[in-house]
C-alpha cells in the first residue's frame, strides 16, 4: 500500500508539471486511480480507455487488448515514441504501466491461474471528446474560426511529431482529442514509427483506416512523412465540410464558397492529398500558408461565414472541386484502390 501511494504521488507531481518526464506505474496503482477500471470513456481496436481521478485532476487510463500480434518490441516502440513528446497539440503521455499479473482462466473446461501481461499507458484527459464526435454532432453551428483554429493546431502537433522523426500513420478524426478551449491533441500513437533520418519505409503490415492511408501505402507498402500529410488532407476536407467519415457524398453543400480563407483551405486539402507524396507539402509549407490565412480572415473580419452554409452552385470552383472528390466510403482494398482514383488529384 506504502508503495501504491508512493506512485500516486509521484503521478500527481508530474500531472502538475507539464515538463516532467512520464514513469513507469505498477498495475495496483493504475486500479487505484481508474477505482478498478470503474468508468469507461472510449474503446478502440487496440483498448479500453478507462477514466482516472488524481488530486489536482482527471487521466485517461488506456488499457491494451492482450493480442498475439502485438508484442512487447511494439508496446516499448510506442511507448519510446510517446516520452518523446511534449506538445500542446499532442495528448500529454504520464506514465506506463508493464506488469504481469495472475489472473483465473478457464481452460479446456478448467480453471487455471494464468499469467497475463498487463500494458497500460497513462494520459492527460482531455474532455470535449474526439474530433469525429464534434463533426457528428450538428449543433455546434460549425463556426469557421473554430475549425480554422482545429486545423491550425493540428498541423502544429504534426509538425512538431515530425521534427522528432516520428510516422503517426493513423491520423484521423477519431484521434483528434479536442481540450477544453476546443484546443486539439493529437492521440494513439499505437502504429506510429520512430524513424531516425530516412525518408521512406517499406512494411509488410497494415495500419491506418481506409479512407485516410495514403496511396502509396496500398499500393506498395511504402510510408513516410507524407503519408500522414495525405491524412491530414482529408482532415482538412472533414473540417471544411462538416462531414465526419473519409469522403461522403454530400459535403458539396456545406461550404460558404465566397470565404477566401476556405477557398485557400481547399488549395491546401488539394496538395495535401496529391498522388505523388514528393508533390504533397511539408508541414513548414502548411503552416506558413496557414498563417498568410489567418492574417486573410483578420483583414477580412466583417465575413464571418459558417460551414453550414449550403452552396451548390454548379459555375462555382468549389462544385467542380467537389465532383473530384465524390466517391463512396472504402470497404476493402480493393475498393479502396479504386475509391483513390476519384478523390487523388495528380
Amino acid at each position: 500500500m506504502g508503495d501504491q501511494t508512493s506512485e500516486v504521488e509521484d503521478l500527481e507531481c508530474i500531472f502538475a508539471d507539464t515538463s516532467a518526464a512520464p514513469i513507469k506505474i505498477s498495475y495496483a496503482a493504475i486500479k487505484y486511480i481508474t477505482k478498478n477500471f470503474a468508468q469507461v470513456i472510449g474503446d478502440g481496436g487496440f483498448g479500453v480507455v478507462y477514466l482516472g481521478s488524481l488530486k489536482k485532476g482527471m487521466v485517461a487510463v488506456k488499457k491494451l487488448f492482450a493480442a498475439k500480434d502485438f508484442s512487447d518490441d511494439q508496446f516499448l516502440d510506442e511507448v519510446t515514441c510517446l516520452k518523446k513528446v511534449n506538445h500542446r497539440n499532442i495528448a500529454r503521455f504520464l506514465g506506463y504501466c508493464a506488469d504481469t499479473q495472475g489472473e483465473v482462466m478457464e481452460i479446456e473446461g478448467k480453471h487455471r491461474i494464468v499469467e497475463v501481461q498487463q500494458r497500460l499507458l497513462c494520459f492527460e484527459y482531455v474532455p470535449n471528446g474526439n474530433l469525429h464526435h464534434y463533426l457528428k454532432e450538428k449543433t455546434h453551428g460549425y463556426e469557421w474560426n473554430v475549425r480554422f483554429q482545429i486545423i491550425k493546431g493540428i498541423c502544429q502537433g504534426l509538425h512538431y511529431i515530425h521534427q522528432e522523426h516520428i510516422y503517426h500513420l493513423d491520423l484521423k478524426p477519431a484521434n483528434v482529442l479536442l481540450g477544453a478551449n476546443m484546443e486539439p491533441k493529437i492521440t494513439d500513437f499505437g502504429v506510429s514509427r520512430c524513424i531516425g533520418e530516412q525518408s521512406t519505409m517499406v512494411t509488410k503490415n497494415f495500419f491506418g483506416t481506409l479512407g485516410y492511408v495514403a496511396p502509396e501505402f496500398i499500393d506498395k507498402q511504402q510510408i513516410s512523412l507524407k503519408s500522414d500529410i495525405f491524412s491530414l488532407g482529408v482532415i482538412i476536407i472533414n473540417l471544411l465540410t462538416g462531414c465526419h467519415g473519409p469522403v461522403t457524398e454530400n459535403w458539396h453543400t456545406a461550404i460558404d464558397v465566397d470565404c477566401p480563407q476556405m477557398k485557400r483551405c481547399i488549395e491546401i486539402a488539394q496538395i495535401c492529398v496529391n498522388r505523388d507524396p514528393h508533390n504533397r507539402p511539408t508541414t513548414d509549407e502548411i503552416i506558413h500558408n496557414l498563417k498568410e490565412i489567418e492574417t486573410l480572415y483578420h483583414a477580412n473580419q466583417t465575413s464571418k461565414p459558417k460551414i453550414n452554409e449550403p452552396r451548390d452552385d454548379p459555375r462555382s470552383s468549389l462544385h467542380q472541386i467537389v465532383h473530384r472528390f465524390r466517391a463512396l466510403p472504402a470497404e476493402n482494398l480493393r475498393e479502396h484502390a479504386r475509391y483513390t482514383k476519384v478523390i487523388y488529384f495528380n
